[in-house]
């Protein structure tokens, strides 16, 4: 079983950056995809970005060309950097992992979850 564990959060001026990182402990997920997804009071679990075993990326409209997905060599550990940040982007983050994620951008086809960690955003 694959835990997935978040950690990079916090508070941040509008324009900034942060880098989210989601190390896995448990198994190795070999052949997972990792995704990143975020949440708000007033929203459901929204997609960001998400990275297969094998480097292919993908990413939410709002957050194409500000963030960036990758993965470390021993492919423990996903980061997303996230830059020229807004307002909008404040949220709770939680990585998810899944060997065969029917549905890429669907929260409910992730098996594994973390915890979350809160983004804030000052304007």
């Amino acid at each position: 079983q694959v835990q997935p564990v978040e950690s990079g959060g916090g508070l941040v001026q509008a324009g900034g950056s942060l880098r989210l990182s989601c190390a896995a402990s448990g198994r190795t997920p070999s052949g997972y995809w990792v995704a990143w997804f975020r949440q708000t009071p007033e929203t459901g679990r929204q997609f960001v970005s998400a990275i297969s075993w094998t480097g292919t990326t993908l990413y939410a409209e709002s957050v194409r060309g500000r963030f960036t997905i990758s993965r470390d060599d021993a492919k423990t550990t996903v980061y997303l950097q996230m830059n020229s940040l807004k307002s909008e982007d404040t949220a709770v983050y939680y990585c998810a992992a899944d060997a065969r994620p029917l549905n890429y951008y669907d929260p409910q086809k992730y098996d594994y979850w973390g915890q979350g960690t809160q983004v804030t955003v000052s304007s």
